[in-house]
């Protein structure tokens, strides 16, 4: 693993992977442990690919342990707050993360939140109207696709392809996105990995990054996460900040690793330095 650069401008290639058999790169651990001094933080993680690895069925996928038990050690930690920002809705974080009641929320790609007692507000008539006539629209497109499901949301929905053959997904996304622009084209859309999505609201996980931070008061943020959308996160950040691209592809993230498994090395590394620093600072007070 080589941490490289302060965050590009435009996505690059960073970093080589983690074996996870030998531990994190000296280079990347003292990374993490420069990071873990920072008086306040703010940990946030993508769900689906970091967390959790992907699976054909998304109502399956759950975090793993490893990373679960980091998650309650540095929550258990002074100063230091975790929070889940991801592009599924709130009740299907709630229904795969058990433990989510405790931590700080952005979901759909921020467009909703749950921060303790702050909750974004509930979509209007009109707008649940518009979902539904999306949801009606992409469910016809995709009824034909062996495969191709619709999923639909507070504020949107989206269409999945991972299941389907290939070869028909160019005319699927193109049927979808002549629907849109001829009955609403104020909707936004964002492309992940194998997902077509459209949302009421443009908002991205970038706005999410930057809500918790403002409501946290955090010194410094650390975000990982391993798809298209997240590059909002990454582009989000500040000096002094911590991106962790998990996988292959193109990013702003400073530092790389494999995949899920080694997401859970690095969060248990951060927990680790985290409580160091905890305990050097009651001796010394």
């Amino acid at each position: 693993m080589t941490a490289t650069g302060e965050g590009a401008s435009a996505p690059e290639q960073h970093g080589a992977e983690v074996n996870p058999a030998a531990g994190l790169d000296p280079i990347l651990e003292a990374a993490l442990s420069r990071f873990a001094q920072n008086p306040r933080i703010l940990v946030a993680l993508d769900f689906d690919g970091t967390l959790a690895p992907i699976v054909d069925d998304p109502m399956s996928a759950r975090a793993l342990p490893e990373s679960a038990a980091a998650i309650a050690e540095l929550r258990g930690l002074t100063d230091t707050t975790v929070a889940l920002v991801s592009g599924r809705d709130l009740a299907s974080l709630d229904a795969l993360y058990p433990d989510s009641a405790g931590i700080l929320i952005v979901a759909s790609h921020g467009g909703e939140y749950r921060l303790g007692e702050d909750a974004g507000p509930e979509p209007t008539e009109a707008e649940r109207a518009r979902v539904a006539a999306l949801v009606q629209a992409l469910e016809r497109g995709a009824a034909g696709i062996a495969g191709a499901w619709v999923e639909p949301k507070p504020l949107g929905a989206a269409v999945h392809t991972r299941l389907a053959e290939q070869v028909s997904v160019p005319a699927l996304h193109g049927a979808a996105r002549a629907w849109v622009r001829a009955n609403d084209p104020e909707l936004s859309e964002r492309t992940g990995k194998d997902v077509l999505e459209f949302s009421i609201l443009s908002a991205t996980k970038g706005d999410g990054i930057a809500r918790l931070r403002a409501h946290t008061g955090a010194d410094a943020v650390f975000y990982a996460g391993d798809d298209v959308t997240d590059e909002d996160a990454f582009a989000a950040l500040e000096s002094g900040d911590f991106g962790l691209k998990c996988g292959p592809g193109e990013t702003r993230a400073e530092h790389r690793v494999a995949g899920p498994r080694e997401v859970a090395l690095v969060l248990r590394a951060l927990a680790r330095a985290r409580a160091s620093r905890a305990y050097a600072k009651t001796v010394t007070d």
